[in-house]
């Protein structure tokens, strides 16, 4: 009696010999996975749902950041707290991703030779800080941290700042034509508080005006660089927010961080 041939089957040896289809496969499987992980982006407003608090850095800060950027404190300082325990006890509120949303480049980092950063405002004094800043043996025996004593013998020479502001509100950072306009003079407004900081609160909630450098002559990049400090993780209420924002996030972006 003959037997029938067997019933033919797809081979998995096959597609991997054969280069040409294994390409031609791996092509198609990267494009599904690229429709469902970016289409749903187009239905949607924005990945980050603002929460309140949240406002565009002060001239001053803004500063501070670029000199934060400029001395390379990101390649041993992270911004971005994971939702570990570990790391919860130790450095505060797990980051939300609205904290970051006017940061052009974000300060997140992955390499912590020292501290995570996103919640140090308010945690030292400036005196503390700026001590810190000259000698960080001084005050953290075991740190490694070279000194930065030189920023409280230059003046801040940050340019003009409109230009920062216009280039930022041109990739959605909210500044106003007011701030815009103002952005220079609200650097001595903020860093003095006798030339007065006239509506610089209004337009930035929780701004801190004083001299953070201790030399009320002069407003030195150690001012700029403290200003931005202090204010890292201080204007959100992370507690009631943290359950908003988790509500809005995107079942297909919830499931790309896994």
């Amino acid at each position: 009696m003959a037997t029938q041939p067997a019933e033919k089957r797809f081979s998995h040896k096959k597609l991997e010999r054969n280069v040409s289809l294994l390409g031609f496969f791996s092509l198609i499987a990267v494009a599904i996975g690229g429709i469902v992980e970016i289409a749903p982006l187009f239905w949607i407003d924005n990945t980050i749902e603002k929460v309140d608090g949240m406002r565009p850095y002060t001239p001053l800060e803004l500063a501070g950041r670029n000199i934060y950027m400029r001395e390379g404190c990101y390649t041993c300082h992270s911004q971005m707290i994971r939702p570990f325990r570990d790391e919860v006890e130790r450095y505060g509120h797990y980051s939300l991703a609205a904290e970051s949303m006017y940061d052009h480049p974000f300060q997140w980092g992955s390499k912590r030779t020292g501290p995570d950063l996103a919640r140090v405002g308010g945690r030292y004094s400036d005196e503390w800080h700026k001590a810190h800043l000259i000698d960080p043996r001084s005050v953290v025996p075991e740190s490694i941290m070279p000194g930065y004593a030189f920023l409280a013998d230059r003046d801040l020479e940050a340019g003009d700042m409109t230009r920062d502001l216009t280039a930022l509100s041109r990739v959605g950072v909210p500044y106003t034509k007011q701030d815009i306009g103002k952005a220079n003079d609200d650097i001595r407004a903020q860093a003095d508080p006798d030339a007065g900081a006239g509506d610089l609160v209004t337009r930035y909630p929780k701004a801190q005006v004083r001299d953070f450098d201790g030399d009320p002559a002069r407003v030195t990049e150690m001012d700029a660089l403290i200003a931005y400090l202090q204010m890292l993780g201080t204007l959100v209420d992370v507690e009631k927010a943290a359950p908003q924002e988790q509500a809005h996030v995107p079942a297909v972006a919830s499931g790309a961080s896994r």
